[in-house]
């Protein structure tokens, strides 16, 4: 019989990297790692506040080792998802300085720094930061590190104009990601996988795509991607929504993002 901490810990990895990402109430956390899970499915809702007390507390009690990087790499994502990339450049710095050896941390902190570079116009630097991280992984490694690593090599590939590439390291992603048993990473593959097409001029095949991880977004309660493809789909158009109700379902998902304590400016 598991334990109930065992218990916890499981429901904790279900919500942040499994099939049941919009589970809420969350269990309590009260180790450092459940904690790290905590705010992962916590941000993954939108609850940006919770998530930011989750890794405030791990910031306080944790002095070094895995844990507190993945916690600063994690903050760091969020700031990026609420724009904030010159903030988050600083997070996935601590983040790498305190990873050690551990591979999870370290892979997790330079993809990190690459989608800073990336989002400040950085180009080469990002591409650098991408072969390093590659450099670390291996067979044993996290399945859900080659997933990240697609994305943001598949945004690069965007911010370069090479819209065949993006798309190459987008179906990867979607590929990784359909393995990996994540709710969350797959929506969010199909959302990159969604850009990447637009970016290669397949704008039908893009709307398929975005209109289908439209539908996913409010099935799982993925309230930060809902936003970002209510964002793809006002340019581009949907075929399943006018362009009214795009827009009404963007802003309110990005009320609801302001409301769960989404304003990078204040961290």
């Amino acid at each position: 019989m598991a334990s109930p901490r065992s218990a916890v810990t499981a429901r904790l990895t279900e919500a942040a990297f499994g099939a049941d990402p919009r589970r809420w109430p969350l269990p309590v956390a009260d180790t450092p790692h459940d904690r790290w899970l905590r705010a992962v499915a916590a941000g993954g809702q939108g609850r940006y506040a919770g998530a930011f007390a989750e890794l405030d507390v791990i910031v306080r009690t944790a002095r070094s080792g895995p844990v507190l990087s993945l916690a600063h790499s994690t903050r760091a994502s969020f700031l990026r998802q609420l724009g904030g990339h010159d903030l988050a450049r600083g997070w996935d710095g601590r983040a790498w300085a305190v990873a050690g050896t551990d591979t999870e941390a370290g892979v997790d902190a330079l993809v990190g720094l690459a989608a800073d570079a990336l989002g400040v116009g950085r180009l080469a630097a990002s591409a650098r930061l991408l072969q390093r991280a590659r450099a670390l992984l291996h067979p044993g490694a996290p399945a859900r590190l080659p997933v990240r690593l697609s994305w943001v090599s598949a945004e690069l590939a965007m911010a370069g104009g090479d819209g065949a590439a993006a798309v190459t390291h987008a179906e990867r992603a979607v590929e990784l990601a359909e393995r990996l048993g994540s709710a969350r990473h797959r929506v969010k593959s199909q959302v990159v996988l969604s850009a990447a097409l637009c970016c290669a001029g397949r704008l039908d095949d893009s709307r398929e795509v975005a209109d289908t991880a439209f539908a996913e977004t409010a099935e799982f309660g993925l309230v930060p991607l809902r936003w970002a493809l209510g964002c793809l789909l006002a340019d581009i158009g949907s075929t399943g929504h006018s362009a009214q109700q795009v827009a009404d379902i963007r802003d309110a998902a990005a009320d609801t993002v302001r409301r769960g304590g989404g304003v990078w400016t204040r961290r």
